[in-house]
């Protein structure tokens, strides 16, 4: 049967919306859209949903998209009249993106890229919606020298390596929703997500925003993984929703990436968090982990002249922020700084 839209409000899937970046995108979907939210909770947080719940336009549904999702079945959708409306558009957040979770995830990341990605895109063909797969810079591999990626560039990956399950998954999952929008029409955007940050990120991900933030709050020193001269750029999360959603609007197909262009070396990252907490324990280096890689710079062009998108919020602005939100939702870490 073909769906219509007969609500006031378009009907929006974010799968991977109890995550760090999906909850974001669901609080400022559920403005102006009717927002489904699925996850199934394996790296996502209840918490970042919980106020979410109290709207009449966010209806979350726990599911495992490795298995396919009949919307049409599911009754709490009937406010949102699926059924005949169907869905507008899907953005595709499902997937663990901690390098921790790549040792202990590993089959669940190649699934949530491939088999999950699948589905929801059978969904898309199903409904005709608008599909937007938030993929990685991760598939372009360790950069070159002050060299910023582009998005022609195809990339130089170890397929495996110890982010193999990451890095590969996110190449076959372009490479999928590419090809349903060449054979089966699927309207989609790749979406190539550099480093972001924010509140709502996990304490134990093994990144190194938050990591810095606990142990400056735990007076411990904060931990360098390999040169502190090395570079890194990050975009806080507001910005990045924002080209987000400025992404599925725009209509023809296409690959964009998504990031902040200012570099930022790791020792000058440190310092910027002691200064803002006010902590001076200081720093300490060590070896860097298997499954940590440098990071490359995203060259935003084309999304900058396309759709005048670029990253608005400073890394300091961002990071005081950040460390609000630390401060306020885990005591522990604020008592432990008021002790002394």
């Amino acid at each position: 049967m073909p769906y219509k839209q007969i609500l006031d409000r378009p009907n929006v899937l974010v799968a991977g919306g109890a995550g760090f970046i999906g909850s974001h995108l669901c609080d400022e979907l559920v403005k102006t859209k009717n927002v489904i939210c699925v996850d199934n909770f394996i790296t996502g947080n209840e918490e970042n949903i919980d106020l979410l719940l109290q709207s009449s336009h966010f209806k979350f549904i726990k599911h495992d998209l490795q298995e396919p999702l009949d919307l049409d079945a599911q009754p709490e959708l009937e406010i949102f009249q699926v059924r005949f409306q169907g869905v507008q558009e899907i953005y595709n957040l499902a997937c663990p993106t901690s390098p921790r979770e790549y040792n202990r995830l590993p089959i669940e990341t190649l699934l949530a890229n491939s088999q999950a990605t699948k589905n929801l895109l059978d969904l898309a063909v199903k409904y005709k919606a608008k599909f937007l797969h938030a993929s990685s810079s991760a598939i372009y591999g360790e950069p070159p020298d002050h060299v910023s990626f582009k998005e022609d560039y195809w990339g130089f990956i170890d397929p495996v390596g110890p982010r193999s399950c990451y890095n590969e998954g996110k190449r076959f999952a372009e490479s999928l929703v590419t090809n349903y929008g060449a054979s089966l029409g699927v309207n989609f955007r790749l979406a190539r997500i550099f480093n972001t940050y924010g509140p709502r990120m996990k304490l134990d991900d093994g990144r190194m925003i938050p990591d810095f933030i606990v142990h400056a709050l735990t007076k411990e020193p904060l931990v360098i993984y390999g040169d502190p001269q090395s570079h890194s750029t990050f975009c806080y999360i507001t910005d990045m929703v924002d080209g987000l959603i400025k992404l599925m609007e725009h209509d023809p197909n296409g690959t964009f990436n998504l990031g902040s262009p200012e570099l930022h070396t790791l020792g000058e990252i440190a310092e910027m968090v002691l200064k803002i907490t006010g902590i001076t324990v200081g720093t300490k280096i060590v070896e860097p982990l298997p499954y940590l890689a440098r990071q490359g710079l995203p060259d935003i062009t084309k999304i900058k002249e396309t759709l005048g998108w670029f990253p608005l919020i400073s890394l300091e602005q961002g990071l005081k922020l950040t460390i609000e939100y630390f401060k306020a939702h885990h005591g522990s870490l604020s008592l432990k700084q008021e002790e002394e």
